[in-house]
């Protein structure tokens, strides 16, 4: 069985939407999602530098567009409504939630553009507030790192099993953490994000996000959702909505969302643009799962062969 899965924030890199644009349509879709949120998704995704595409109001919503652009240029085989090709599964690291809630049929792709807009702003503003960031720890053991986090004020915002949690919290608390590792932490590093993500200090942002999404109305996943909350499938498009919402200040529990892989019986793990980092975990995590990363166009047939090999 196939899980198809999208990235989160920080894998986005200067000019990575180039190549993609140079597909037949690609651009002009591009376009009509960037008139629809207001936002030139098509220049942040080829000429913005590093720190404009930092922007947690840009990222997401750029993040997301790859990731529909990319799964679309595989054709129906990535289709919820193609049972004969679909993945047997979907999942989306925090952003990359909204990514997957398009492909489970649970939101059109400019809702769920239009709603991550929203979710960038609101995220960006309470970012604001306080200097906040996150920086992955790398090796350890969890249960360890954990009580060591909360020991320094820092909440465990991404545990994503395969050795590696990531803290959040203000900048402060995080010098104190390169200071002082916790026991078996080969290393720290400091990811491209603009604040303390699904922690309390997003809590602002929840308010904001509930309201835009009442306007929504969302239709029952079509293919077995994974949700981040608790690594369990959802089976209403109503509660995969509230847990877009609720995430913003919660923690990602990707570890157990691999757990359930497992549980699934998945084969093949396919991330969309802009893959690398969810293969990487995957490939420590799920030995002798079969995984590929859509990074370039030059991907793309490789991973139809995997989907024709693994899909449900």
């Amino acid at each position: 069985m196939l899980v198809l899965v999208a990235p989160g924030q920080g894998a986005q890199t200067p000019g990575f939407l180039t190549p993609w644009l140079e597909l037949p349509g690609a651009a002009d879709r591009v376009a009509a999602w960037s008139d629809a949120i207001g936002l030139d998704l098509v220049h942040y995704g080829t000429q913005a530098d590093e720190d404009a595409i930092r922007d947690t109001a840009v990222a997401q919503p750029l993040l997301v567009a790859a990731g529909l652009l990319s799964a679309s240029a595989l054709g129906a085989a990535t289709s919820a409504a193609d049972a004969a090709g679909a993945p047997g599964a979907v999942a989306g690291h925090s952003v990359g939630e909204f990514t997957a809630a398009a492909f489970a049929g649970v939101l059109d792709d400019t809702a769920a553009l239009t709603l991550v807009r929203t979710r960038g702003l609101a995220m960006a503003e309470a970012a604001a507030v306080t200097e906040t960031g996150m920086s992955a720890l790398l090796g350890g053991d969890p249960e360890v790192s954990v009580a060591h986090l909360k020991k320094l004020g820092l909440t465990p915002a991404n545990v994503n099993g395969a050795g590696q949690i990531v803290a959040a919290g203000t900048l402060e608390q995080l010098a104190a953490l390169n200071d002082d590792k916790p026991e078996g932490v080969r290393k720290i590093v400091a990811l491209k994000v603009a604040g303390a993500f699904h922690t309390h200090h997003m809590a602002p942002a929840v308010d904001t996000l509930a309201k835009a999404a009442e306007v929504l109305a969302p239709a029952d996943p079509k293919i077995t959702y994974v949700s981040n909350k608790d690594g369990r499938p959802v089976t209403t498009g109503a509660e995969v909505v509230s847990r877009l919402v609720g995430q913003v200040a919660n923690p990602v529990r990707w570890d157990l969302c691999m757990e359930t892989f497992k549980e699934l019986g998945v084969t093949a793990l396919l991330e969309v643009c802009p893959g690398g980092t969810l293969t990487g975990l995957a490939k420590r995590a799920l030995p002798g799962v079969k995984t590929l990363a859509l990074k370039t166009p030059d991907n793309l047939d490789a991973a139809r062969e995997l989907i024709a090999e693994h899909s449900a």
